[in-house]
């Protein structure tokens, strides 16, 4: 999730634990603790690719936090004595676990046993969602004005757990929705990946790939009995086996579980993380290669600049999700004219 919401959720937790004793300096020490996993960010691995899969790994371990907790809150408790060890303790674990648990529900994918496994990623909410951080931030401002009733950030924490609660409950609800339609064009036991589109978890976007294509469709809990409008992406089997042949597309392949895209621009092979943003707007594409004319000549690995965000882009959603547009074309991000369907 966003630095905003890490350190809210922090904050919280700490002012829920330990605010009775501390009063308001419980939440800027939950605020610090619970941005602390993320500054990874400042770690550069050599590579873009390297930087992009090594991010949310071994400081968002549960095998690093767990143990780091210990150490940390030693220090607290030396620090400051009138909070008892096990009550360090307690805020610590809460705050530095709950840091990547919460992650693994956005789409990255978070290495919580890291070095072990693949990351973990449910894709039940957006990295920004306002309905989950709001209720946070309210209780965060009613405690700064009576520290001395923490029960209002026991309630912003109940009602922004229940919300993550619904977004995977709304998540079973759009595959179950979705299921039909998939298994009549045969994708039935393809590769899928359901997750809310930007801000919110009205809107869904579900992925199907398959060695030849790439099926995306948007639905939302406001779409009543309008159709589902597949859009279809080509994608390259040849040029993608040729790609795997290089050890960071390997990497990227373990890393979004194949949820990439391979393309040949001029003589530059790059691949496109398509789980991240939408179509036409996804903002992590590496270049891995050149085509000397004899094969590929792999480099160090970069990343082309982000797309641009059409100012429009925000009305078509905006519309989408609340039902008045029943489609949006992913292959344009535009609403096709009333009563037609995307080409």
């Amino acid at each position: 999730m966003d630095s905003i919401t890490q350190a809210a959720l922090g904050a919280t937790i700490a002012g829920a634990v330990t605010g009775k004793s501390l009063g308001r300096s419980a939440l800027l020490a939950g605020a610090v603790l619970g941005t602390l996993p993320d500054l990874d960010v400042v770690i550069d691995y050599g590579t873009a690719v390297a930087n992009f899969t090594q991010h949310r790994g071994f400081s968002h371990s549960l095998l690093i936090l767990v143990p780091l907790s210990f150490l940390l809150a030693w220090g607290l408790w030396r620090w400051k004595p009138q909070v008892s060890y096990p009550r360090w303790l307690l805020m610590t674990g809460l705050v530095l676990v709950t840091h990547p648990l919460l992650d693994a529900f956005t789409t990255y994918g978070t290495q919580l046993f890291w070095p072990f496994g693949p990351p973990v990623a449910l894709h039940s909410i957006f990295i920004i969602d306002p309905l989950y951080t709001l209720p946070l931030l309210l209780a965060l401002v009613f405690f700064l004005f009576r520290p001395a009733r923490p029960t209002a950030l026991l309630a912003g924490l109940a009602i922004s757990s229940l919300y993550l609660g619904w977004t995977l409950a709304a998540q079973q609800i759009i595959s179950s929705r979705v299921q039909p339609v998939l298994a009549e064009a045969g994708l039935a036991d393809a590769p899928r990946m359901v997750q809310p589109m930007p801000f919110n978890t009205i809107l869904w976007r579900v992925t199907v790939v398959t060695e030849n294509r790439r099926v995306e469709t948007v639905t939302g809990f406001l779409d009543g009995n309008t159709p589902l409008n597949l859009e279809e992406f080509p994608r390259n089997p040849a040029l993608a086996q040729q790609a795997r042949t290089l050890p960071e597309s390997q990497r990227l392949e373990w890393f979004t579980g194949g949820f990439l895209h391979y393309d040949r621009v001029d003589d530059l092979l790059t691949a496109t993380d398509i789980r991240l943003g939408v179509p036409g707007a996804h903002p992590f594409t590496f270049v891995l290669a050149r085509d000397n004319g004899q094969g590929l000549e792999p480099g160090l690995s970069y990343q082309q600049d982000r797309p641009a965000i059409r100012a429009e882009l925000l009305g078509a959603l905006w519309a989408r999700m609340t039902g008045s547009a029943p489609v949006l074309c992913l292959a344009s991000l535009e609403l096709p004219p009333p009563g037609e369907r995307c080409s």
